[in-house]
């Protein structure tokens, strides 16, 4: 075995136990400065007219309005300091421009998350772990309006008759949202947040995501044309390595990608995008992502890239991967890299009640070639748990072989994940199609261990 590497402690996620203070101290808002901030943007959308700015560029726009907020307050019988005038006028203009409340959260990028499970109940995720903030909606209306004004923005609706949607924000962040009847407590909304320059594969590197040599072995991968799922639980940063190990395509092959919001940031020139959309308010006109891959296999793509592999579009993507589609790549919900092989066997068997589990395992040995397992641990960092090649069929069991694994092996005392990565010494089947393709690694390579302290 090779000597052990050693990680600096300094790595991983470092946490500020002032941070949250700072946000309480920032965000705390009297009741009486609350109802001001609503009489004033009640009056502004009264007196100005919006449509006639529209016209004009933004930073004139800005300026047009916070002359007329700051002349409503002029006018407004109510004592204020220097401070509380200046937050009064600034939150007038995130409700007239952005999202209200939720505007500092969003210009704060080390956040992750914004769950808003209540008006009065926002909480937020960052370095991997939840906060509850001082941050408040008025009532429900207004959460409501925030609401609606994500979903109209990408030509979406949400209503009694359609209380769920998922949606997006200009930067790409991913937003569900869910409104009564479904919504017991009233309109809940969730904003999955993407930086505004995509992490590189040094950056999960740096994070301890990856070992480098794991880096170089899926680098070879893409190149190479292997078909990669990216599998792994909620929030354990699937889209966020898939975005990444798209940078390893060659800036001269065309991508389609297929998404049901789209949120992936490809870097490279020709990408063709597609989205998904929900059924009109008459029930009709849905186009799902199985009819999209369907539609991509018509658009001479070099590869398909699909954002989540969740129904029957799961068969289409492995007979795409069959029929000269190879180097394709997509996301997929479980547990672990088995267990990722048997959601795709429910989901293909969905699309088609009639192929027998014979036949949807062998589409699944011939279609796919790896499996890169990504695992959120309990101090909130992301790990790939799995580098896991399918290797065929062994009577009517898919095979697979682990090549890369990260073995938890204990806690810190101040919380730390503690653990290794190791490559099991096992030289994979691919090995000579890496070869094929102009790839050459040591066997040193596959016998790597290196150690998280």
């Amino acid at each position: 075995m090779a000597s052990p590497l050693r990680f600096d402690s300094s790595v991983p996620a470092k946490r500020d136990p002032g941070w949250v203070s700072r946000l309480f101290s920032r965000q705390s808002f009297s009741p009486h400065l609350q109802e001001l901030k609503f009489k004033l943007h009640k009056e502004l959308i009264g007196r100005v007219n919006l449509e006639a700015l529209s016209s004009l560029p933004e930073p004139q726009v800005r300026a047009e309005i916070r002359q007329a907020v700051e002349k409503l307050v002029d006018e407004q019988d109510v004592p204020l300091t220097m401070q509380d005038r200046e937050r009064v006028c600034s939150e007038v203009l995130d409700e007239v421009f952005g999202l209200g409340p939720l505007e500092p959260l969003l210009e704060d990028h080390t956040i992750s998350d914004i769950l808003v499970t209540t008006p009065r109940l926002v909480y937020v995720e960052r370095a991997g772990k939840l906060y509850r903030t001082p941050v408040e909606f008025k009532d429900n209306q207004h959460l409501l309006r925030i609401i609606e004004k994500i979903v109209s923005g990408v030509g979406r609706r949400i209503d009694e008759s359609s209380p769920m949607v998922d949606a997006r924000l200009p930067d790409g962040s991913r937003v569900n949202a869910v409104i009564p009847p479904v919504a017991v407590d009233g309109p809940c909304l969730s904003i999955r947040r993407f930086g505004r320059n995509p992490l590189q594969m040094k950056d999960l590197i740096e994070n301890l995501t990856l070992t480098p040599e794991m880096a170089k072995f899926l680098e070879a991968c893409v190149a190479a044309r292997l078909n990669l799922i990216v599998s792994g639980g909620t929030g354990a940063g699937k889209t966020t390595l898939l975005n990444a190990l798209s940078a390893f395509i060659p800036e001269t092959e065309r991508i389609v990608t297929i998404e049901d919001a789209a949120e992936l940031q490809l870097q490279q020139t020709h990408v063709a995008r597609m989205e998904a959309r929900p059924a009109n308010i008459e029930g009709k006109g849905a186009i799902k992502i199985r009819q999209l891959v369907i539609n991509a296999l018509r658009m001479r793509p070099d590869r398909i890239i699909v954002g989540e592999v969740r129904g029957e579009e799961a068969l289409d993507m492995m007979q795409a991967m069959n029929t000269g589609h190879d180097g394709s790549l997509t996301t997929i919900h479980c547990n672990s890299p088995r267990d990722a092989i048997s959601r795709l066997e429910v989901m293909m068997g969905m699309a088609n009640a009639n192929m027998s589990i014979q036949s949807i395992r062998q589409q699944v040995a011939s279609a796919i070639d790896l499996f890169v397992h990504v695992s959120r641990y309990s101090d909130g960092t992301r790990h790939i748990s799995h580098v896991t090649e399918c290797v065929g069929m062994e009577r009517d069991i898919v095979t697979t072989q682990d090549i890369f694994l990260f073995e938890k092996t204990g806690i810190a005392p101040d919380g730390r994940v503690l653990g290794r990565f190791r490559a099991t010494g096992i030289r994979p089947k691919c090995y000579e199609k890496l070869k094929t393709a102009g790839f050459h690694f040591p066997q040193e390579l596959f016998q790597s261990v290196t150690e998280i302290f």
